[in-house]
């Protein structure tokens, strides 16, 4: 059924290779990676002792006890709930952070369970989340957001930490906060650490397994460790997410970097429509095409982390200045609306193959919503390599000069690829082809420009074809299976979860839509309410 794209294109695409293009019957939907080659499964640079030491001090005041008598209050609890036992002094934003803290150091490395979720922490997340203690008993709390820890990918640039993107190259690039993380901190929000990640968000070795990094290690799956792909490129942050290392993340996407790792982990994923988040700060691929967006466990906290980060960016050409007809994200959104009732969905027939898939969509059409068969286009996708490879081409070089450190001492791609030609088997096991490629590249500007248009013209058509046609509301798919041509479209989506195979691989419906992320979080709880899909990952 499933893809148009060339299979070179589909790595870029930044999730499973295969999912790219699924076999839809169920005894084949499960992707397995245990029969994959990992060259490197732990990390070989992040040194585990510097990483803790800053918090070695607070393990005298917090034991395993502690911890097993704060998860009632804690794990899998949405954040109101969590301010809610905070606001009754059951507990505090320190207490928050250490159980976070201590999970992640039980859990994420040099173990039986490990998952190399998490790349770097804040050193003063600690001292931080005791000033928001104390600023709480002096009502400062404006932001549901306010002391909640939250991981960034590691892409995205915060101080005191460093941004790698996952790469050598990168180390050493200590920056100022990207913009989001500015409106983070505005509203009160802790900076737990980073995530790992596909390293350059998954534009660099071809080859490599999703969810590697050389900094970070092979990031693994909770509901399968070696087994299940995490998905790529935030793959760090679908996973710390669903094993509960914070409560929330941020990731990044350009064609399904959000919503395959959300999906893949059994979380929510939103990819907002481009200029909704600001990209300013953030380690690129395509100016075109990147956006952040929050991953979480639950919409709820999807909507608030979203309006926690959202702001107009005058350095960021495409961000949004828009006037809000509603309040925000996440006071407008009724979490116990359980009616679709007016609502019309296009869903894909091909896809009506998946049990899962037609098990959620039968869900949808009981809670009122109105069903619409459609039959997937062939809308070819051509150029979407050289869009890529051009736009990192000019991007990065950008990023390199305007928020990187200026003691990288890096200014440009063929930099990096020299930097890594030094000591290939620590900067580069699986090679760099995609970096070559982009070299290589010899698309002319007026190429580049015909080929934006046309790409943008295509995705749209692939969805407003059926949209116009049956007056739907949005676009029913699975995973990140439509994510390339929802990202060409500059199209929104949202993924939630909608089940296990029986190998016990998680599987996200994806919702598309031409309208608004209010619109998406909205289906999204409505269907979250419903179905109540996730479960936690088992020892974890």
């Amino acid at each position: 059924m499933k893809t148009k794209l060339l299979i070179l294109v589909a790595l870029v695409l930044f999730s499973c290779k295969k999912e790219i293009q699924p076999t839809l019957s169920d005894d084949t939907s499960a992707i397995a990676v245990k029969d994959v080659e990992f060259k490197v499964l732990d990390s070989q640079y992040i040194d585990n002792d510097a990483l803790w030491q800053p918090f070695e001090k607070y393990w005298e005041h917090f034991s395993e006890s502690d911890y097993n008598a704060l998860k009632p209050l804690i794990l899998e609890q949405n954040i109101p709930s969590i301010q809610k036992n905070i606001y009754e002094g059951k507990l505090s934003y320190e207490k928050l952070t250490l159980f976070y803290l201590y999970r992640i150091k039980k859990f994420d490395r040099n173990n039986e369970l490990s998952l190399n979720a998490v790349i770097s922490l804040n050193p003063n997340v600690v001292e931080e989340a005791k000033e928001k203690d104390h600023q709480l008993k002096n009502r400062m709390l404006k932001h549901p957001i306010f002391g909640m820890p939250i991981l960034l990918k590691d892409n995205i640039n915060a101080s005191g930490m460093l941004t790698t993107a996952g790469a050598i190259a990168l180390a050493n690039n200590n920056t100022s906060d990207a913009f989001i993380v500015q409106q983070l901190k505005q509203n009160g929000a802790l900076i737990l650490g980073k995530a790992n990640l596909s390293e350059w968000a998954y534009f660099f070795c071809g080859e490599c397994p999703s969810g590697y990094s050389a900094i970070g290690g092979q990031t693994l799956n909770p509901y399968g460790r070696k087994v299940f792909d995490t998905g790529g490129s935030s793959s760090g942050s679908g996973v710390a997410s669903a094993a509960n290392f914070s409560v929330g993340t941020v990731g990044s996407e350009t064609a399904g970097s959000i919503l395959s790792p959300a999906s893949s982990n059994s979380v929510v994923g939103l990819k907002p429509t481009i200029g909704v988040l600001s990209r300013t700060g953030i380690v690129p691929i395509s100016s075109t095409l990147d956006t952040p967006g929050p991953i979480t466990r639950n919409v709820i906290d999807n909507a608030i982390l979203l309006d926690a980060m959202s702001g107009y960016d005058s350095s960021d050409a495409l961000s949004i200045e828009f006037k809000r007809s509603f309040k925000n994200y996440y006071d407008n959104l009724d979490t116990s609306l359980k009616s679709f009732d007016g609502i019309r969905f296009g869903v894909f027939k091909e896809l009506l193959k998946d049990t899962l898939y037609l098990n959620a969509v039968e869900s949808i059409k009981n809670q009122g919503a109105e069903i619409i068969e459609i039959k997937e286009i062939e809308v070819k996708l051509n150029g979407f390599m050289a869009l890529l490879n051009i736009d990192m081409r000019n991007d990065l070089p950008k990023y390199l000069k305007n928020n990187a450190s200026d003691k990288i001492g890096l200014t440009s791609v063929q930099d990096v690829i020299d930097f890594n030609k030094k000591d290939s088997v620590k900067t580069m096991p699986y090679g760099q082809a995609l970096f070559y490629g982009i070299m290589n590249d010899e698309t002319k500007e007026d190429e580049f420009v015909k080929i934006k248009d046309s790409l943008h013209i295509k995705g749209k058509k692939f969805f407003d074809i059926h949209i116009n046609k049956h007056n739907l509301d949005g676009i029913l798919s699975i995973n990140n299976y439509h994510a390339g041509e929802a990202a060409v479209a500059i199209y929104p989506a949202i993924t939630v979860p909608m089940g296990y195979t029986e190998e016990g691989q998680p599987k996200g419906l994806t919702f598309i839509t031409s309208k608004t992320e209010k619109d998406l979080l909205e289906w999204a709880a409505i269907y979250e309410n419903a179905s109540k899909m996730r479960i936690v990952p088992k020892n974890y």
